[in-house]
């Protein structure tokens, strides 16, 4: 699955990808997203076990490929694993937020999930660690950002002398 991936992006596409802030746009970026949301799931530790382990093979699998936005955006599946059942470990049905208010809600460590959506958070915690860990990830991600400015920088230097070539004919009338 990685390499079918892997051959459907081009350059351009790769070098759109912004690594932002933890999970940051790990819902919008295709056609990745569409491939790991699948494999994504936390609703039980047995179920956090299988979907780590499936993300943690796509990873390595991405890895191989030497594909780093797919390796960043497992992570951001995987970390946002964590967070998401650590939210309804803290929060029973998951609410953090009131909704009349938009203030935070008080945790919660007694509703019937808590103990499960704990396991669950902390078995995608352990994976999300090894992600971040890794040392061909943080290679790739040093490696990625490097060429990703060298790449914005030339391109953006085209797009410059477009946008002056207008707006020199524009002037010229």
């Amino acid at each position: 699955m990685a390499e079918q991936i892997l051959n459907s992006r081009n350059k351009a596409l790769q070098m759109s990808y912004r690594i932002g802030k933890g999970e940051q746009r790990v819902l919008s970026f295709e056609p990745y997203k569409s491939s790991l949301l699948p494999l994504w799931q936390f609703r039980t530790p047995e179920i956090a076990r299988k979907s780590s382990q499936a993300l943690w093979e796509r990873f390595e699998a991405y890895y191989e490929a030497n594909d780093f936005v797919g390796m960043d955006m497992t992570r951001k599946f995987i970390q946002m694993g964590m967070s998401r059942a650590k939210r309804y470990a803290n929060h029973a049905g998951g609410r953090k937020y009131d909704k009349a208010t938009g203030r935070e809600l008080e945790k919660s460590r007694t509703h019937k999930d808590h103990k499960d959506k704990l396991e669950a958070s902390n078995i995608f915690k352990a994976y999300w660690i090894k992600c971040k860990e890794h040392e061909g990830y943080l290679r790739k991600k040093e490696a990625f950002l490097k060429e990703q400015k060298a790449w914005d920088r030339e391109h953006a230097d085209g797009r410059a002398k477009k946008d002056k070539c207008f707006s020199q004919l524009i002037n010229e009338d």
